[in-house]
């Protein structure tokens, strides 16, 4: 899938992936795609409450070679 930006947390522990993911998405625009790439187990569930919390779309979630990756689109 199409994305607009990439954020690489790897080796980043929990909250940082989604402090992080918060602040790349906030210096994009509605409707564009950002693509995470985390190594902590832990972003599979945080990620999926913040996209809830915070009105963005997860897309996608999977994981390559032991690292998780979401795509989710700006609200």
């Amino acid at each position: 899938m199409k994305f607009d930006k990439e954020f690489d947390a790897s080796g980043l522990a929990c909250p940082l992936p989604i402090v992080k993911t918060k602040k790349a998405l906030s210096d994009m625009a509605t409707g564009q795609v950002l693509r995470v790439i985390s190594t902590d187990p832990g972003s599979v569930g945080d990620m999926a409450a913040f996209a809830e919390q915070t009105g963005n779309q997860l897309l996608e979630q999977s994981s390559e070679n032991k690292k998780y990756v979401f795509l989710l689109k700006k609200a």
